[in-house]
């Protein structure tokens, strides 16, 4: 029998380390660990379950967005563990409608966020599925979009959902940073062609906050 050494050392995806550590610790809340930037030089004083979920107080800020504007669908990309999306469901069970479309594309990923998400109490006001952002078909207008995927692929999937975006719907581009760059360029990027409006929230990951200019009046 002949072993591969690429397949035996093969390195295991960080999604999958966090979800093991979850499984064996529970959910917990630890300071930030994130680098201090110029613009978030204390991220210490946020709290974070884990470095791949959003920073406490941006899940905080996200079901307060949801209770402030009412809106009837969100799109979320990213599921990753589903804190965020049950979030924001909360948020939609208190105004007593809508829906969160959330995906995600790692199949053992998903199992795990449609395990949490069963069990939460909430999964009415939810739709999971197991696909791509740049492949899941959405149906309708969208009031508000959290984009918290793949970082290289976030410009992308707001090109792609720009287009169904209410002209009064929000875009939240987590990750946005000056030390993680990718994102928050494709923010300004987007900004610089006319396609949205940006304003950019010092939190230790980054926060962009954007609404498209098309259609405004």
């Amino acid at each position: 029998m002949v072993v591969s050494l690429k397949g035996l050392f093969k390195k295991e995806k960080q999604e999958h380390k966090i979800l093991r550590q979850v499984q064996r610790t529970g959910d917990k809340l630890q300071p930030e660990y994130h680098r201090a930037t110029e613009e978030c030089p204390y991220p210490e004083r946020w709290s974070m379950y884990d470095s791949m979920t959003a920073e406490l107080e941006v899940l905080e800020f996200l079901r307060a967005v949801v209770t402030t504007i009412k809106p009837e669908l969100v799109l979320e990309t990213g599921t990753f563990s589903g804190i965020s999306t049950l979030w924001i469901a909360e948020g939609l069970k208190a105004n007593g409608r809508g829906k969160v479309i959330t995906c995600e594309s790692d199949p053992t990923v998903f199992l795990s966020a449609q395990g949490r998400i069963a069990s939460s109490g909430l999964s009415a006001w939810i739709d999971c599925r197991r696909q791509s952002s740049l492949e899941v078909a959405v149906d309708g207008r969208i009031d508000l979009l959290f984009s918290d995927s793949d970082m290289g692929i976030r410009e992308q999937e707001v090109r792609r959902f720009l287009p169904q975006m209410s002209p009064y719907g929000i875009i939240l581009m987590h990750d946005a940073s000056s030390h993680l760059k990718q994102v928050r360029q494709a923010a300004l990027r987007l900004e610089a062609e006319g396609l949205i409006s940006v304003l950019l929230l010092a939190t230790p990951r980054g926060l962009a906050v954007a609404q498209k200019r098309q259609g405004r009046h």
